[in-house]
């Protein structure tokens, strides 16, 4: 679980102070729910991330334990540090918009014919409930050529899952190489 403190003051130097202090500030809200104000250790939050197995994950602040998704992020346009970080607390039985990962599985034929693999949608944003959630949409690639793509519409959908993208928008492709 991801610990984090709670910040009192909103103040711009009191933000200087804890990024300074190695802090990643945050900001965590829900329908119906006041926002939490929160600080967490940016290296623990890196880590914790890159290891989590599912898109919500627990976090305690000032011992009261949430489950969260990640709903945005910041980070610095010179030096790409992570500067702060929006998470939404997962209710059960709320709708809610989340960005559910893609993964592929296979190699593509195009790869021979001289064409590059390209993720257009490494996320796909969808509507639903915290339960109808998938963690992930898996797609096989291995009949891919150069040219081909695979759509929104192509995706399969739990039940009570909504898309609101366009149904031509491509998720993963493989491109003709230049």
């Amino acid at each position: 679980m991801l610990e984090g403190i709670a910040r009192d003051s909103m103040t711009k130097q009191a933000t200087k102070t804890l990024r300074r202090d190695g802090y990643l500030i945050a900001n965590i809200y829900g329908k119906g729910l006041e926002n939490v104000n929160a600080a967490f250790k940016k290296n623990d939050f890196i880590k914790y991330l890159r290891n989590k197995t599912t898109i919500a994950f627990d976090v305690n602040v000032d011992g009261n334990v949430l489950k969260v998704v990640v709903q945005e992020y910041q980070k610095c346009p010179i030096t790409s540090d992570l500067l702060h970080v929006d998470l939404m607390v997962a209710q059960p039985g709320v709708k809610a918009t989340y960005k559910v990962p893609v993964t592929v599985e296979g190699t593509p034929k195009g790869l021979k014919n001289k064409g590059l693999f390209v993720f257009h949608k490494k996320r796909v944003p969808v509507k639903c409930t915290f339960e109808n959630l998938p963690e992930s949409f898996h797609l096989q690639i291995s009949d891919l050529d150069t040219g081909d793509n695979i759509l929104v519409r192509n995706l399969v959908l739990p039940e009570g899952v909504q898309c609101f993208l366009d149904p031509r928008v491509p998720v993963v492709g493989v491109i003709k190489a230049k």
